[in-house]
């Protein structure tokens, strides 16, 4: 899943009003809310207890979902230990295996791969 992440300030909702699901984490304890379409189901975005000051927007809602790109310069993957089986992670990119920081916000060291990775291969 893409999701592109934005500091609070800069995302505004200019029409309708979504509706939120909350969903305890059972990795940090803390409540993820999942913004979605009140008429058609669709996730539009994740906002969090743990980081008050960002919103994650699904990369599938945007019309151009090729707008922004993607390197390891300005991404990441984690949940790898919870990944789906065959996923491919590419070279050079911060991996973790469950979250990027601990609860208290200090950093967790990524793991970065060398050579394309390939969830659940030895």
């Amino acid at each position: 899943m893409i999701e592109p992440i934005f500091d609070s300030s800069d995302i505004s909702i200019i029409r309708g009003e979504p509706k939120k699901y909350t969903h305890l984490s059972k990795g940090s304890g803390k409540e993820v809310y999942i913004h979605f379409c009140n008429h058609c189901g669709t996730k539009l975005f994740l906002t969090f207890e743990r980081f008050t000051d960002v919103v994650g927007v699904y990369g599938g809602t945007f019309d151009d979902t090729n707008w922004f790109d993607i390197s390891s310069e300005n991404s990441k993957h984690i949940f790898l230990g919870v990944g789906r089986r065959g996923t491919v992670i590419p070279p050079g990119v911060n991996t973790f295996t469950e979250h990027a920081t601990e609860n208290d916000g200090t950093p967790i060291v990524p793991e970065v791969f060398h050579l394309p990775y390939i969830i659940g291969q030895a």
